[in-house]
């Protein structure tokens, strides 16, 4: 069952989760202050507030999701995902954000969004990826995400990192952690190089 986006945001994103599990590893890690930043997967818009409204778009795929940001979030910026292209001129972008996407995403289309994001992103910019991982060690986690999440991509971590590698990105992981204990995440660092 598909939830509406008004409950998503409400069970799936409320804002202690956010707090927690987002923003405060964000925040610790980067300054966003005057950095052009594109939320990709931006779904409801959650993740807005951590960012100037003039310095933020939100992109999502689904226009319902797109649509409820914008009631939420009205002096923010939301656009609809179309054909695996950014709406964005080149190397415009400071940081892309990447929360909990890449795994509803083929590796074909994730293959061609790394190309769009090389496009996009300044010389100096970065993906900041935060997304679940199955670890070697972790049985009952791996097969509980497995089981449980919607996204039919869940990835190890030297998948993702290998899937970037291949189209010349440096990356570094900043944490492994465990989301709400059964969901396992990643968080990495993606530059151009």
């Amino acid at each position: 069952m598909e939830l509406s986006p008004r409950l998503y945001h409400r069970l799936i994103r409320p804002t202690w989760f956010l707090n927690r599990y987002i923003y405060n590893i964000l925040k610790d890690n980067f300054n966003f202050e005057n950095k052009k930043v594109i939320d990709f997967g931006c779904g409801v818009g959650s993740s807005a507030a951590l960012f100037m409204p003039s310095s933020y778009l939100g992109l999502d795929c689904d226009i319902r999701r797109v649509v409820y940001a914008r009631k939420i979030n009205p002096e923010y910026n939301f656009g609809v995902l179309a054909e695996n292209k950014l709406p964005i001129p080149d190397s415009s972008v400071d940081y892309i954000l990447v929360v909990s996407v890449l795994h509803h995403i083929s590796s074909m289309d994730v293959n061609s969004y790394l190309n769009e994001f090389r496009r996009v992103l300044t010389c100096t910019g970065k993906i900041l990826v935060i997304e679940p991982c199955l670890f070697k060690g972790n049985c009952f986690s791996n097969f509980y995400m497995s089981r449980f999440d919607k996204g039919k991509y869940l990835r190890s971590e030297d998948e993702y990192l290998e899937m970037f590698d291949r189209f010349d990105y440096e990356t570094r992981i900043m944490k492994r952690f465990s989301q709400l204990l059964l969901y396992k995440k990643l968080f990495f660092v993606a530059a151009l190089s």
